[in-house]
């Protein structure tokens, strides 16, 4: 009852907290100098020393006019900075550089910490924590995969798992990989399309995670049932990406809708892991535990270290061991309903 009570305590704070956070505007965009130093640069194409070759000719400049989702130029847009991009960086940077000397504070510029460019990656480090994410589940699926597949005995008569979930994991695997995929993609460069693809596919995996984890709670096998737990969500989600995508990127409306489902889920978990009484519930109550908390990374915000470390990233660095630690409770479940369903059987 104890860890039931902590657990809800938990996620309202960081439900309450992510909404106050959501809200929260960008001071750098608005600036006056900031601005005018865009509107020149993208007009003249310099800004001090440095020269924008890209908004000397307007066909390179790619990042205005049509949709995300019908641009002809998306390999230039990706090989080049464009015009607009270029010049928002440095004027950033100039603007910040001011500011410095000042002894003001960093601000932010288009909803981002001004984070120092390596090569083409405007966010490497995370970028680089992205990539390292995704190979963690990629690596913990490989490994679920095995054991199901050629560890963990079969059904005789159909040559299929006893695990029950199996291919609900196995579809949970593909939407992470694909979500930290366009994350490593949205932080090495921010176009309206990788923007979009990068907010759309956690939004995806936040509502079949939350499908699974009702499943699974309720211990839900039959497949009509199943059905009529997920479409409700399934129909929701859809309708938000949709949203996302062809109406309106409303960043603070997302927040919300992506807060909700994270804490029903961390809460569905935490108290089916208590009422249970699952042999992994450790490794469960640590995932959501470690889970919720890093989030919190996510409120109390700070300018990158060095300009490349900030909250953001380590957030991205603190799921890299949950995800291992998730893939082994995923694995231990496994393991538990196989023994169990066998000594039924006989």
């Amino acid at each position: 009852m104890g860890r039931s009570t902590w657990a809800v305590r938990l996620a309202s704070l960081l439900a309450f907290g992510l909404v106050l956070g959501s809200v929260e505007a960008s001071l750098g965009d608005v600036d006056p100098r900031y601005r005018t130093c865009v509107r020149e640069c993208q007009t003249t194409g310099i800004i001090g020393e440095n020269v924008i070759s890209h908004c000397q000719s307007k066909e390179n400049d790619t990042s205005v006019g049509g949709s995300w989702y019908n641009q002809e130029q998306i390999y230039i847009q990706w090989k080049q900075l464009n015009c607009r991009t270029d010049c928002r960086y440095f004027c950033m940077m100039q603007r910040e550089g001011e500011r410095q000397s000042l002894g003001l504070s960093p601000v932010k510029y288009h909803g981002k910490w001004p984070f120092l460019r390596v090569s083409v990656f405007q966010e490497p480090l995370s970028a680089a924590l992205s990539a390292i994410n995704l190979l963690t589940h990629f690596t913990g699926w490989l490994s679920f995969f095995l054991l199901v597949s050629y560890k963990l005995p079969l059904r005789a008569q159909t040559k299929r798992t006893y695990y029950e979930y199996t291919s609900l994991w196995h579809i949970y695997a593909i939407l992470s990989m694909n979500a930290w995929f366009w994350s490593t993609i949205f932080h090495t460069r921010d176009i309206d399309l990788t923007e979009k693809l990068d907010y759309s596919s956690p939004v995806a995996l936040l509502g079949y995670s939350l499908i699974l984890s009702l499943l699974r709670a309720f211990n839900v096998k039959d497949e009509a049932t199943r059905v009529m737990f997920a479409a409700p969500i399934l129909a929701f989600v859809t309708t938000h990406i949709l949203y996302l995508n062809f109406y309106e990127l409303d960043y603070g409306w997302n927040m919300k809708v992506c807060v909700v489902m994270a804490v029903v889920q961390l809460l569905t978990w935490a108290v089916w892991a208590g009422v249970s009484r699952h042999p992994s519930r450790l490794k469960l109550w640590t995932v959501v535990f470690g889970g919720a908390l890093a989030m919190l990374l996510e409120l109390y915000d700070f300018p990158p270290y060095m300009g490349y470390a900030d909250a953001h990233s380590l957030w991205h660095a603190s799921t890299i061991p949950l995800t291992y630690l998730w893939w082994s409770f995923i694995k231990d479940d496994a393991k538990f309903r196989t023994s169990m369903l066998i000594k039924k059987a006989k």
